[in-house]
């Protein structure tokens, strides 16, 4: 499974946010130390904020900082927010079994949402703090 680019810039404004705990992280300087689209990361630190992981401090000293600890930060609740797990059209609750002429006897659909809460519990078994936890991991991701 690919994980997406709204992901991927969301666990990495939280790692920065995580180890720059002791100040406020602006979008501008964390999209500056990873090289990427400023306006994307701005979605993603909206979505973020609006989520309860990150709290945004507005004015001319504002920034970003993680609303809660990291330790209180689980990445699957995180990719629950910013992924859309239903492989298939069929596994989309919204569409129900209208979708497919084989739904009723297909297996495949039981066997992937198997596969998804597999693939779930994997990051709902860490949280933030356990990515960024060393010291090496927070010194790389000093922003200064």
């Amino acid at each position: 499974m690919k994980l997406s680019l709204q992901s991927d810039y969301a666990l990495r404004l939280l790692m920065a946010l995580a180890a720059n705990r002791d100040r406020l992280c602006t979008i501008a300087e964390i999209a500056a130390f990873y090289d990427i689209s400023k306006n994307h990361l701005m979605k993603v630190a909206q979505s973020l904020v609006r989520e309860g992981f990150v709290e945004g401090v507005r004015g001319r000293s504002g920034g970003l900082k993680l609303a809660r600890p990291a330790e209180a930060i689980r990445l699957g609740d995180v990719l629950r927010c910013t992924e859309d797990f239903a492989v298939l059209g069929c596994m989309d609750a919204s569409i129900g079994d209208s979708f497919c002429r084989v739904a009723p006897v297909c297996r495949l659909q039981g066997v992937l949402g198997e596969a998804t809460k597999a693939f779930q519990g994997v990051f709902d078994a860490y949280s933030l703090a356990d990515i960024v936890r060393d010291r090496a991991s927070r010194a790389v991701l000093s922003i200064t």
